[in-house]
Formats: C-alpha cells, sequence, structure tokens
C-alpha cells in the first residue's frame, strides 16, 4: 500500500535530509529544523501509528506575506518541520506516479525540468513564427484551487484512502495569523513541499486541454504563456481559455493582468526577447530594477564596513543573479548593470572618505596627481556625481574591483555561456 511506502525508513530518511537541506522558517509550533531530529526519535511511534490508522492530522500553517515581483503580495503557509517531513515523504512517493503523465510543456517545480528550459521553449514558439502571445495571469491560484477538483484529480491515480485523506487534510489545514487560526475552505498553502506536485496535477487539465487543441505553449507553475500567429487568434484564444478555466477548473483569470500582445512585449520569468525574426533573449527591465533595488537594500548599512566586507555582502546576489540570466544575448544591459555596480561602490568610498583631505589623499594613493586629486575634491559637486566622475574612475576603474574580487555580471554570463 501507498502509506507504507510512504512511511517506509529508506523513504524517511531522504524525506528528512531534504527538510534539513532546504532549513526554512518554523512553523506555527516554533520548532526548528534542527530540534527535528529530537522530535521525531522520541514521538515517530506514536505518530507512525496514527498515520496508518488514518488518525493523524496536520497543524495549521503560519501565515507569512512576502512581495510578488508585479506588485501587491502572495501569502505563504509555512507548515511546522514535522508537517513538511510528512509532505516531503509523500512528494517522493506521489512524483513517480502522476510526473511521467504531465505535459512535456509544463516545466516548474519537476524533476529534469527548469526555468531555462521553458525560457528556451517560449522562444522557440515564437521563432516558429507563433510572434502573438496570450499571457495568462491566474487569480490568487494559490488561493483559489477547488479542493474538490483536485481531489478528484488525486483519486484517478491513488487509491489508498488514507494518503487521500491525508492529503486533503494538508489541504484544508487551517492558517494561523496573529495566533488566531482560521480554517480553509479552498486553496493549496503555497510554503509546504507537496503544494507545487498539487497544482501541476489539477493545472495538467489546463495543459492536455491546450495539445488538444494543438496550441503552442509553455507553463512554469501557475505562468503561463500561450503562442498563436495573430492578434486575432490571441483573443479567441484568451477568450476560450477563460470559459475552460471557469467551468472546468473554477479558476479565475486576473483580466487586468492577462493580455494578448506581440511576443516581445510578453516577459516570461524574468527574461523578455527581441523582435527579431530569431528572437534574442534578453533581461528584463523588471529584473534589472529588482536586482538594483535588492542591491541598495544591501548597500544601506555599508557606510562604516570595510570594502572588502561590502563586496562579500553583494556577491553572493550577483553571482546568483548572473547564474539565472545566463541565458542573455544582450550585453548593453549588462555591461549598464555592472557600471552601476561599481558606480554605488564608488559612491560608499567617497562617503567613508568624508572630508577633502582624506579624499585628496586617497585620490594621490590610488594614481591620481596631487594637483588633481585637491582640484576633484573641491569641487562642490555630491557624492552621486562625484563616484561617477572621471577622476573616481580614473583611480578606480573596473580591473581594481576585479582585483578585490566584485563579481561582474557580463564576465559571469560570458563565461557561463563559453561552458555551456
Amino acid at each position: 500500500m501507498l502509506m507504507e511506502r510512504v512511511l517506509a525508513p529508506a523513504n524517511l530518511k531522504r524525506a528528512y535530509q531534504r527538510v534539513v537541506s532546504n532549513k526554512g522558517a518554523p512553523g506555527a509550533d516554533g520548532m526548528t529544523v534542527a530540534e527535528l531530529a529530537g522530535y521525531v526519535k522520541q514521538y515517530w511511534t506514536i505518530l507512525k501509528a496514527r498515520l496508518l490508522t488514518g488518525e493523524y492530522h496536520p497543524q495549521a500553517v503560519r501565515a507569512v506575506a512576502i512581495p510578488k515581483p508585479k506588485g501587491g503580495s502572495r501569502q505563504l503557509g509555512i507548515p511546522n518541520v514535522m508537517d513538511r517531513l510528512i509532505q516531503q515523504a509523500l512528494l517522493q512517493q506521489l512524483t513517480p506516479i502522476f510526473d511521467p503523465l504531465f505535459s512535456d510543456y509544463s516545466y516548474g517545480f519537476r524533476p529534469g525540468k527548469s526555468a531555462h528550459q521553458a525560457i528556451e521553449t517560449a522562444r522557440a514558439h515564437v521563432a516558429a513564427g507563433h510572434r502573438w502571445c496570450v499571457e495568462l495571469d491566474l487569480e490568487k491560484f494559490f488561493d483559489r484551487v477547488n479542493h474538490d477538483i483536485l481531489m478528484a484529480h488525486v483519486q484517478r491515480r491513488v487509491e489508498d484512502k488514507r494518503v487521500l485523506t491525508l492529503i486533503r487534510r494538508y489541504l484544508e489545514a487551517g492558517v494561523m495569523s496573529g495566533g488566531v487560526v482560521s480554517r480553509r475552505q479552498e486553496g493549496t498553502p503555497q510554503g509546504g513541499p507537496l503544494s507545487p506536485l498539487l497544482s501541476n496535477i489539477l493545472l495538467d487539465e489546463l495543459d492536455v486541454e491546450l495539445a488538444k487543441r494543438d496550441h503552442r505553449f509553455v507553463r512554469y507553475a501557475d505562468d503561463a504563456n500561450i503562442y498563436v500567429r495573430s492578434q486575432r487568434a490571441g483573443e479567441r484564444v484568451m477568450a476560450s481559455v477563460e470559459r475552460f478555466l471557469s467551468q472546468r477548473l473554477k479558476l479565475t483569470l486576473n483580466r487586468e493582468k492577462s493580455r494578448v500582445a506581440e511576443a516581445w512585449k510578453c516577459d516570461y520569468l524574468g527574461y523578455g526577447m527581441s523582435s527579431h525574426q530569431q528572437p534574442r533573449l534578453r533581461v528584463s527591465m523588471a529584473s534589472q530594477r529588482r536586482l538594483r533595488d535588492r542591491l541598495r537594500e544591501l548597500l544601506r548599512g555599508a557606510r562604516g564596513r570595510k570594502m572588502a566586507n561590502v563586496i562579500e555582502r553583494i556577491n553572493p546576489v550577483l553571482r546568483g543573479w548572473s547564474g539565472y540570466f545566463k541565458l542573455s544575448q544582450s550585453k548593453r544591459p549588462l555591461e549598464e548593470l555592472d557600471g552601476w555596480v561599481r558606480h554605488k561602490l564608488r559612491c560608499v568610498l567617497w562617503r567613508q572618505w568624508k572630508n577633502a583631505s582624506t579624499r585628496a589623499r586617497n585620490l594621490t594613493r590610488l594614481g591620481l596627481t596631487a594637483e588633481r586629486a585637491w582640484k576633484s575634491t573641491s569641487n562642490g559637486r555630491g557624492p552621486w556625481w562625484n563616484s561617477g566622475a572621471s577622476h573616481m574612475n580614473q583611480a578606480l576603474p573596473k580591473k581594481r574591483w576585479d582585483r578585490l574580487g566584485l563579481v561582474s555580471i557580463l564576465d559571469t554570463i560570458n563565461r557561463l555561456s563559453r561552458i555551456a
């Protein structure tokens, strides 16, 4: 039976290792990942018996609001670590049952699939002549999932009633906010290991319908784009898909954020593309703005720090961002971002140097003549202007930042594309 496979020692050990490696915040009970082993050792016999008899009830999830990239916020529900362990053990046994049935054009939260593959597929659709995009935005998808419809899909492949009951209880687990627990009538709490698989199980019906109609599409979790040959075709598709979602899946399209537009006007998973016959991938303006905002936040407290520590603080962000946007073929925005980062760091130094004599002394030490150094420090301009002026650029050129270990976005992406 499936529940016995879920609770098998090897499966639980793998689930435990995954939960621990993911770290994550405590749930509503305050238990940390570090405390999980001791708790399991003490109470596992009782918990296992309850799971096997179908008597186990998950605890309420802790409500956490996180900002969405396009504005607004998304509600996360953080299960406690014990429930994360059980959900992960369930996920490991359910994935081999459901994943092989999913569409080749579904890329989110699936083994062997990635956002980069989804982006490349979107580009291939446009390159093949489907140059209009139907951008679908499912309104509060994770909050609106209909439990009965989702469970009907799960029941097609799962017979073990204990597993079905447990999944429904996870769906219906209360949400704790401000010490008050409220019941959940719909939605799948985003934040637990099981949530992405459940969303894919439900939205696979949309994939099947789109494939039946022979549409070119790509889906990453609830981010779905359909590519067509004309605006009129796109408007027809939008109307029919909206009806399908409403009638079959009880989901609502956000009409303000859903639209039909030329493909190069529609960003997807942080990327945009050019209008060339063979479109070129680029970093979207929104993604660039988010990086700048994140770096401003990190550099806000940099005034009293050593530059080596400041660089150490921002490098992981620059490295991770470069890794995600390694598919970008438009180099100028990357050069501009690198230049902006160096400008910000020179501004940090200019502020740290504080007075004219310290600034002149440091500029001289960095290779400027004494006359030019003194002239530059007495120009009456502010820190941002000075940190972008020729005297600071000459004193602190790119090669000096390279020696200090600052990650260059352009150099990193060029290196990654050569490796690929």
